[in-house]
């Protein structure tokens, strides 16, 4: 596979925002079946999008766009947040996540810390990131324990109620 991770182009912002949704709804119809509503609103892409220190990129393989990551960063702290990462449905199996996770690490060599959280149900997401990208876990958000961080119609969520909060140490 022919793969490159480029700094997203505003031409291709609003694709990119579709595509991302598409794969997230997809991602709860295979955790639940049937699935109510939107899951990954606009608006949560434009927050990400839009916070102080955030990075998006596009994944394209073999000359087509196949997914993308947002990512913000603290060089104080040396923390980077992989905060939004999607594969389009079409080329899930290819790779694709993994080379896009190995592009990013390449880009940042001087990150201590990379940070994500993942809902319970996305238990492909789990096991890439703990077998494939070697992150642990070291929170378990749920009703009980809410993220602080999180916007309360997500918190209040029934499908992300529960999630796990990621970190891979690289120093």
């Amino acid at each position: 596979m022919d793969f490159r991770l480029e700094p997203l182009k505003k031409e291709r912002l609003a694709a990119f925002k579709k595509e991302m949704q598409a794969a997230f709804q997809q991602g709860a119809i295979e955790g639940f079946g049937a699935v109510e509503g939107e899951i990954l609103p606009e608006s949560h892409i434009d927050r990400s999008l839009n916070e102080a220190g955030a990075a998006a990129y596009e994944a394209v393989a073999d000359g087509e766009p196949a997914g993308g990551a947002v990512v913000v960063i603290d060089k104080k702290t040396g923390r980077i947040r992989l905060d939004l990462v999607y594969v389009k449905n079409s080329v899930h199996g290819r790779g694709v996540g993994l080379a896009i996770w190995r592009a990013l690490e390449r880009l940042y060599p001087e990150t201590e810390v990379w940070e994500t959280h993942t809902p319970c149900f996305e238990k492909r997401n789990i096991h890439f990131y703990v077998n494939k990208c070697g992150f642990h876990i070291v929170e378990y958000f749920n009703k009980r324990h809410k993220d602080p961080n999180e916007e309360e119609d997500m918190r209040n969520s029934a499908y992300f109620a529960e999630f796990f909060r990621f970190e891979k140490k690289m120093k």
